[in-house]
């Protein structure tokens, strides 16, 4: 993490959401241009152990630098752990999937065949009402992995590797919720001149996002509404929320080739599941 205070990232409600069900939270503080160290010392938790480490801002093709500063935390995280759980500032973890996590982590605890554990993905999109439900957004991931170092993040810290192949996982039933792109528009622009740059150079940056003070939401392609409950730690951050959006759920914004795989995602989302 670096920056939680200046893109405006739940890094808070993301550490507390884990919390309660980890021995110890390793994290790989970058350096940052605002106080984040200070937000994240305000979590009142022994658990919490910080490294401090300084981002390679030359690595820009396909955010290698994400899977090198994922790496450096894994490689700290204690020898006697069995597991390791692996989430991203903007991602939160609902409570009432504590149980069901545990019951697997001791189910497997040795099953050496088992790797890892497959989440599904709730991606929420311009406030917390709306997620995306088209094949742009991934749908599972891997965010639990055994304690063995030469597991390695992999490209830009979605997924992981052993030896270059693929790890044997099995799902878990529980669901990651990715808030990354529910921010205020002024935040989310700022987020994205920067975030692009760990990808691409400063002329393709310019290309891809506009010169507006604020991030325009209604470009997205498809979008539907969600009714159930938000992790008890997002509460506030969402009694919070000071902008407005709202979206037609009927609009598609989808060419004849991606309607197509739309409704093939939605019938056979297995088909698209990546780790």
């Amino acid at each position: 993490m670096r920056n939680a205070v200046k893109f405006d990232y739940p890094v808070i409600e993301s550490i507390s959401s884990i919390l309660p069900i980890v021995d110890e939270f390793v994290i790989c503080l970058g350096n940052s241009e605002d106080d984040t160290e200070h937000l994240i010392q305000s979590i009142n938790s022994d658990k919490i152990r910080l490294i401090h480490s300084v981002w390679d801002d030359s690595l820009r093709k396909g955010g290698e630098v994400l899977a090198v500063e994922t790496n450096k935390a894994f490689d700290k995280v204690s020898n006697d752990s069995d597991w390791a759980f692996y989430i991203q500032a903007d991602e939160v973890v609902h409570e009432k999937y504590h149980p069901a996590i545990i019951e697997g982590l001791n189910k497997y605890l040795h099953h050496d065949g088992v790797e890892g554990f497959l989440f599904q993905y709730k991606h929420f999109y311009g406030s917390y009402d709306y997620v995306g439900n088209s094949r742009r957004w991934y749908n599972h991931e891997i965010r639990i992995i055994r304690n063995n170092k030469n597991i390695r993040s992999y490209r830009d810290a979605q997924g992981f590797r052993i030896n270059g192949r693929k790890l044997n996982v099995v799902p878990v039933n529980a669901s990651i919720f990715h808030y990354g792109w529910v921010k205020s528009p002024y935040h989310q622009q700022e987020k994205q001149k920067s975030f692009h740059k760990l990808w691409h150079d400063d002329k393709k940056v310019e290309e891809m996002v506009t010169d507006s003070l604020v991030f325009d939401y209604s470009t997205i392609d498809s979008l539907e509404k969600y009714s159930d409950t938000h992790p008890e730690v997002m509460k506030n951050r969402i009694k919070s929320q000071d902008w407005e959006f709202q979206y037609d759920i009927k609009q598609k914004k989808l060419s004849f080739k991606n309607k197509i795989l739309y409704w093939i995602y939605r019938i056979v989302p297995k088909a698209f599941r990546q780790n």
